[in-house]
């Protein structure tokens, strides 16, 4: 790439100039503001000592070495302190080129490196809902940068199919059911079972109020309330295996799965392999007692066990209770081994809300005290809450929005929206509707992937679904007028071929240049655990091209090589648009 070279050869001028010894790699540039000319920058300031002269004396004889020595630079400006270098025209001919002629663009070979990526995590007592939709997206994103960034990616999904919660669920269709099931009631299987988890509070409710009107102060009526009562009675005995209580387990997850496989199948997200919490959350115990003989853990009195994690800035941490049961980081501490038994990763990810930052910090020293191998691998990719216009989301009170109910909503969000614009005109009607379909869900991933993961966020489905600004609808508008120019120009038998000794309109460098970091985000995304990273990339691409489509003529150029390179410009633009949106999980429509 052009930037080692350039600092190279800055390092040479250090050299050469100034009797100075700056080594290239502590050297670096930043992209050239868009008010100045050039295309990168070297800030000047720190190396005045260094120069002994002022920013403007040192930026004219760097700038005159370096391009004394590159025929691809073609000029050098200073503006204080800033030393903007200009790229030759003939350098982003022969870019544009070489990203044509390279087969998957943006991809890197296989490095031998594994990654498990662990999302979804659902129970199984209610439907997704719009966390599960963030949560979903962004693990599904990251997989593919993995593999797009040379990894070799197990996708995996913990079920939480086991617990009071789901207790709850069965207790409530045991008393209220009537033998009712989603096929005769036509609901489907998720929403189904999670209308019963609703109906156990409602009910659960009413019973605490009936005890405390008759004298029982509100805790105690909160656990002697019949219908948690029997809650707990069903857990013990489904942890005693019996047969009809397994038998009425096995049937309600079964609805509940149907339901999750057509909600994953809309969402265009699959998995490589499947665990369920009732067959994990007995494993760790063995784990127990190995850091019980390493002095590791240590009991109380009470015949618990426990790890001090003090010294390194955590807590005392139950492990295992007094009667022998586990907690949740004994089961996750089995099921680590588990997955590694599993598949030898080198990395295993988990996309996890930030609400179990600590857990995850625990879990992970943990297995690090414990001297596993793959412990250093261990990473929680932590996101934050995501938020309506009407606030929080509660399951239990059914005031959550469920995932089907939303994908659907933008569906005919986009159709609205894509008929007033005028946008399906001569299209068949199985056609329009796909193109609703590839732009409703195309906008809520995008929304939901545009932001940093770490960062809470609110979801606005009105303005995810806009033609303009950040948006993927924008984006994928961009493709389609690609795609038309890329049709008229084959219809007119025009080739899109580079050709060299042109001058490019200043949109076409930049947009070249734009598209030549491409390879360098999908990198630095997969490092950060970053899908924000390529969506937001994705819309400067997005933005170039369409400020590139404005001024700068394509069939109405007289020039004929000119034509066949903005030809060959828009192809690779498109191919970008393209890949950097199924990195996201995101179609492109060809025309709409």
């Amino acid at each position: 790439m052009i930037e080692s070279t350039i600092l190279k050869t800055i390092s040479s001028a250090f050299s050469s100039l100034f009797q100075a010894s700056v080594p290239a790699d502590t050297l670096a540039l930043q992209s050239t503001r868009k008010e100045f000319a050039g295309t990168y920058t070297f800030v000047l300031f720190p190396f005045l000592k260094l120069t002994g002269k002022n920013p403007e004396e040192s930026g004219q004889l760097i700038g005159r070495f370096v391009q004394e020595h590159l025929q691809e630079v073609r000029g050098f400006n200073i503006v204080k302190g800033f030393l903007n270098f200009e790229i030759a025209d003939s350098y982003w001919l022969a870019a544009l080129q070489q990203m044509r002629s390279t087969q998957a663009f943006g991809t890197y070979p296989t490095n031998g490196q594994k990654v498990m990526v662990e999302f979804s995590s659902p129970n199984t007592n209610k439907p997704l809902h719009l966390g599960h939709l963030r949560n979903n997206f962004l693990g599904d994103s990251l997989a593919r940068i993995l593999v797009a960034s040379g990894y070799e990616v197990h996708r995996v999904n913990l079920v939480n199919d086991r617990g009071i919660h789901i207790c709850k669920s069965m207790i409530a269709y045991q008393l209220f059911g009537a033998g009712e099931t989603p096929d005769t009631t036509g609901v489907k299987g998720d929403k189904f079972v999670g209308n019963y988890y609703v109906r156990f509070d409602q009910e659960y409710k009413k019973e605490i109020a009936a005890l405390v009107a008759s004298g029982t102060d509100e805790e105690t009526a909160k656990k002697e309330a019949p219908i948690m009562l029997a809650a707990q009675q069903m857990l013990k005995k489904w942890e005693d295996g019996d047969a009809s209580i397994m038998s009425l387990w096995k049937q309600m997850n079964a609805w509940v799965y149907a339901g999750f496989h057509t909600s994953y199948a809309t969402m265009g997200v699959s998995f490589d392999q499947v665990f369920y919490e009732s067959e994990t959350y007995l494993l760790g115990k063995d784990i127990i007692e190995e850091g019980l003989s390493k002095g590791i853990f240590y009991k109380k009195a009470d015949g618990s066990v426990w790890v001090d994690l003090t010294a390194d800035g955590l807590d005392e941490k139950l492990v295992l209770r007094g009667d022998g049961t586990s907690v949740y980081i004994t089961q996750d501490m089995g099921t680590c081994e588990l997955k590694y038994s599993n598949f030898s990763f080198n990395k295993s990810v988990y996309v996890v809300g930030n609400e179990q930052d600590y857990h995850f910090k625990v879990l992970f020293h943990i297995m690090r005290k414990l001297g596993r191998p793959y412990a250093d691998g261990l990473y929680h990719l932590s996101y934050g809450m995501v938020d309506l216009p009407s606030g929080k989301m509660k399951s239990r009170e059914g005031t959550v929005v469920d995932a089907d109910d939303l994908m659907q909503e933008m569906f005919d969000t986009a159709e609205t929206h894509t008929r007033e614009l005028g946008k399906i005109e001569g299209m068949e009607d199985a056609e329009a509707r796909e193109l609703y379909r590839v732009l409703g869900l195309g906008a809520l991933k995008y929304f939901l992937l545009k932001v940093d993961p770490k960062k809470r966020m609110l979801f606005d489905p009105v303005l995810s679904i806009e033609f303009q600004g950040d948006t993927g609808p924008f984006i994928q508008y961009t493709h389609a007028r690609i795609s038309a120019i890329l049709r008229r120009a084959s219809t007119l038998e025009i080739s899109a071929d580079v050709e060299a000794d042109l001058t490019l309109h200043p949109r076409e460098a930049e947009l070249i240049y734009r598209l030549s970091s491409y390879p360098d985000t999908v990198k630095v995304a997969a490092e950060a655990y970053s899908p924000a990273v390529v969506a937001q990339y994705i819309y400067e691409v997005a933005k170039d091209y369409n400020g590139f489509y404005q001024e700068v003529p394509i069939f109405n150029e007289e020039n004929k090589s000119l034509v066949r390179t903005r030809i060959a410009l828009s192809a690779v633009t498109a191919g970008v648009i393209k890949s950097g949106m199924k990195l996201l999980g995101i179609e492109v429509p060809e025309r709409m």
